[in-house]
């Protein structure tokens, strides 16, 4: 049966994308693109799209609270309500902006819908791959308008593929990370794209991700959408994930076997 919501926020996000961010994809003009902290770009398709969705998110949730990438940049207090009242909105307007800033792919656009501080629903979308994934707690996950699961056959570790996010790493985690990594089948490397990311373990890609670094809108989308099609989303110690948490590290994996394998593999040396 069809889901309003998911159905509603799917075509914002596709609205967004075919109105603001596609057509300014490799036609920005240097003015277009600025810094907003060091090593970190924003573009005026950053700001626009999530002017457009903030908006309309706004409307089909009336009293609902937006907290954008952008407008956290200007306002960290947004972050406070992540574990508050109501619902709120996680919104990453363009996931992969230094791709999307040099020409690259790829890049997405993503929602999370927390209420009373849990995690509800979530939307991911690449528009230039043309996949939309979206899940509500405890009704599965679907990419593409289809029922998806991760959970399967195990593979071994040497026939696991999958990307480590290595740069941020503590000097002596990046060591342990990179060794134990040459027990992994295929140890990609990172594709600047969370979104991008969480969608390749729904697609079979890959059966992994491990991050550094996890600001709630690269993330709360995505570990839902894997959590809900059989996956597990976990910091390095085996806490479970919540976006309001500013600890770093979390490891992802299509199943519970998997994430017990890549963690001795990666993080246990």
């Amino acid at each position: 049966m069809a889901d309003p919501l998911l159905d509603d926020v799917g075509e914002l996000l596709r609205e967004a994308a075919a109105k603001v961010v596609v057509p300014l994809f490799r036609r920005l003009d240097d003015a277009d693109i600025a810094e907003k902290a060091p090593g970190e770009v924003v573009t005026v398709a950053d700001r626009r799209a999530e002017e457009l969705i903030a908006a309309e998110l706004r409307r089909l949730r009336p009293g609902s609270v937006v907290v954008g990438e952008e407008a956290v940049a200007d306002d960290p207090r947004l972050l406070r309500h992540l574990r508050g009242a109501g619902d709120v909105w996680l919104v990453d307007p363009v996931d992969g902006t230094s791709n999307f800033a040099a020409g690259r792919r790829p890049f997405a656009l993503m929602v999370a819908l927390l209420t009373d501080g849990e995690q509800v629903a979530s939307w991911v979308y690449d528009p230039l791959a043309g996949n939309l994934a979206t899940a509500r707690a405890g009704e599965g996950a679907y990419l593409d308008g289809l029922p998806v699961r991760t959970t399967g056959a195990v593979p071994a570790v040497g026939a696991l593929r999958g990307t480590a996010m290595t740069r941020f790493l503590p000097p002596d985690a990046r060591r342990t990370a990179e060794t134990g990594g040459r027990r992994i089948g295929e140890l990609l490397p990172g594709q600047h794209c969370a979104g991008r990311e969480y969608l390749d373990m729904l697609t079979g890609e890959q059966q992994f991700v491990l991050f550094w670094r996890t600001l709630p809108w690269d993330h709360a989308p995505g570990t839902l959408l894997v959590r809900e099609a059989g996956g597990v989303a976990r910091r390095f110690d085996g806490a479970e994930y919540h976006p309001a948490d500013d600890d770093r590290g979390l490891l992802v994996a299509v199943s519970e076997e998997v994430w017990t394998e890549v963690r001795a593999a990666l993080l246990d040396g």
